[in-house]
């Protein structure tokens, strides 16, 4: 007796592009599931590309990972259940919600398989074919792009490219994403399509999502952030979240405090051009001390921006992507708040950074 049942068994020819996998806070706001997202609303639709067969990448801390246990129909991302539908009707539905109101942003994510190319400049076709003025971004794979498919892409009609660096440093890449999982993934590869990226959609339209928590230091991130700021290209902050079989499913999540001080010294370099000698490490890489301004470091912390979810803008440049329950589970605490954080919110927020102990100096001052 076959112990799968029929439904799964269906959507093993259910595949993109003619199918896609859409967040379930997606599926809420199309109206294509019953429910609501508690305390914020999805102003971005994303959607995922499915294949019998998952992802032939091996991260090891991602749920799509090609030797993670069971079928890939079963699996999650970034622990969110995605449900599939047809593109077709995906698309007419975000149409449909644009007639309504403007719906904030589309992102379509690739994985890594040898139609994901072909497929993902289909899939944003349909798309803007039902909604021709939605902005809309393309998460892709690097390491399946060169200057020609980047090209299609746009030509699609993506504004944005996003590109998931995860890894702060490549020592961390290659032991979390390329040859040292048995991965395809390389460096270098992912930072000429990212320059590449860069140099097609322009300043601000390409990003790397980075990840706190697989194993990078405090110094790598903070070197990162530097980096991607001097070249115009935004750095979107995820905290890790260990998902059930894969690699990483028993590897701690950082202190929260350490998230936080991240979330901080990531708002002071990008909107407070905070300078790496401003911050001090100690032997391990890790943030010891921030000699800038009390008023400042006060100010940037009762305004709430520095720790919200980083995701793609709307029409209007206003915060659309905010992934909830992306980097923690209902009823948890926040790693990211996917809304402007209240006083409340703040409260906890001071509490859990305990910023006065990193505090160097309040007569400094920040360029």
């Amino acid at each position: 007796m076959n112990s799968v049942p029929e439904e799964k068994n269906n959507e093993a020819s259910l595949i993109s592009p003619d199918y896609v996998r859409i967040s379930m806070a997606a599926a809420i706001e199309l109206g294509l599931k019953p429910g609501r997202i508690s305390g914020c609303s999805c102003d971005c639709i994303n959607l995922l590309q499915n294949y019998p067969q998952g992802c032939y990448a091996n991260c090891t801390y991602c749920g799509l990972a090609r030797e993670r246990p069971g079928a890939a129909e079963d699996n999650s991302f970034i622990r969110v259940d995605w449900p599939l539908y047809p593109t077709d009707l995906v698309a007419e539905k975000i149409g449909e919600l644009e007639r309504k109101k403007e719906v904030g942003r589309v992102c379509v994510a690739q994985v890594q398989d040898h139609r994901a190319n072909m497929d993902l400049v289909d899939m944003i076709s349909r798309v803007r074919l039902q909604a021709p003025d939605v902005p809309i971004s393309a998460l892709v794979t690097a390491t399946l792009l060169n200057d020609e498919w980047l090209m299609q892409i746009k030509d699609a009609g993506a504004d944005i490219i996003g590109v998931g660096l995860d890894a702060a440093s490549e020592e961390l890449f290659y032991s979390t994403r390329g040859k040292g999982t048995k991965g395809p993934h390389d460096w270098k590869k992912h930072w000429r399509i990212i320059r590449k990226a860069r140099e097609m959609f322009g300043p601000m339209k390409v990003n790397c999502h980075l990840i706190v928590g697989l194993g990078e230091s405090d110094r790598d991130l903070v070197e990162m952030f530097h980096l991607l700021k001097s070249e115009q290209i935004a750095a979107y902050l995820f905290s890790f979240n260990p998902e059930p079989g894969t690699v990483m499913e028993n590897t701690p999540r950082v202190p929260i405090a350490r998230t936080r001080r991240i979330q901080l010294v990531k708002n002071l370099i990008e909107e407070h051009d905070l300078p790496e000698s401003a911050i001090e490490f100690d032997e391990s890489g890790t943030i010891r001390a921030i000699d800038a301004p009390g008023e400042l470091l006060e100010r940037v912390t009762e305004n709430g921006v520095a720790f919200m979810t980083d995701g793609c803008p709307d029409r209007q440049g206003k915060m659309a992507c905010n992934r909830p329950y992306g980097s923690y589970r209902p009823g948890e605490e926040f790693r990211d708040y996917p809304f402007l954080p209240d006083a409340s919110d703040l409260k906890i927020i001071r509490d859990e950074m305990k910023l006065s102990e990193m505090v160097k100096s309040a007569e400094s001052a920040v360029a």
